[in-house]
C-alpha cells in the first residue's frame, strides 16, 4: 500500500511508524493527529508530530521511500497526500513529566507507535493548562469520553504540573459530556 491522496490519517501513521520502527527508528505519534485518531476525526488534523530521538537525516531516508521529502528543518511534505510530518525533539513528554512507555494502535497489519488515551488526555491538557487552549480542553474530553483513561494518573499528573484545580474543570466537562450535555 502506498501513501497516496486518498490515504487516511490512520493509513499515514501506519506506514509511517512501521516503517520507522522497521528501520529501529523510535518514533511516537501525538498531538493532534493522536486525538484525531482517538476521536474517529472529530477534531480532524492536517499533521502527524512522531516525537523521535532519531535524527533528521536518518528519518529522511526511511521516509524517502514513502513519498516524503524534508522541507525544512524536522516537516516532511509528501507530493500528493494532504497530511505532512513533523518529528519534535525527543524526551518524548506531557507537560514536564517524560514518558517511558506508550502505546501501539493496529490499523490492518500496521502498527502505530502512540501515546496511550491516558498520555493523550494529559498531552491535551497541558496545552490547555499552560496556554488555556479551550479546543484542547474539548479534544480532552472527547478522547477520554470514548476511550478509558486512568483518571488518577491524570490528577496526578495535573497537580505535579500545578493545575489541581484545571484537572477539576477537565472532570466536570468530562461527566457532563458522559451524560450528553
Amino acid at each position: 500500500m502506498s501513501i497516496d491522496a486518498d490515504s487516511s490519517i490512520e493509513q499515514v501513521a501506519g506506514q509511517v511508524s512501521e516503517a520507522l520502527t522497521s528501520a529501529g527508528i523510535t518514533a511516537v505519534l501525538s498531538g493532534g493527529a493522536a486525538v484525531q485518531i482517538y476521536t474517529s476525526g472529530l477534531y480532524p488534523s492536517r499533521d502527524l508530530d512522531f516525537v523521535s530521538p532519531a535524527g533528521h537525516r536518518e528519518i529522511e531516508a526511511v521516509l524517502r521511500p514513502l513519498g516524503y521529502v524534508r522541507l525544512s528543518g524536522r516537516h516532511f511534505v509528501h507530493p500528493t497526500c494532504p497530511f505532512t510530518l513533523e518529528f519534535p525533539a525527543w524526551p518524548l513528554a506531557v507537560g514536564r513529566e517524560p514518558l517511558g512507555e506508550w502505546g501501539t494502535r493496529r490499523v490492518g497489519s500496521l502498527r502505530i507507535q502512540m501515546l496511550t488515551p491516558t498520555q493523550c488526555v494529559m498531552d491535551r491538557l497541558a496545552a490547555y493548562f499552560h496556554w488555556r487552549d479551550r479546543q484542547a480542553l474539548d479534544q480532552a474530553v472527547a478522547v477520554g469520553s470514548s476511550h478509558t483513561v486512568d483518571l488518577e494518573t491524570v490528577k496526578r499528573w495535573s497537580a505535579a504540573e500545578g493545575h489541581g484545580e484545571e484537572f477539576h474543570e477537565f472532570l466536570k466537562a468530562l461527566a457532563l459530556n458522559r451524560r450528553g450535555n
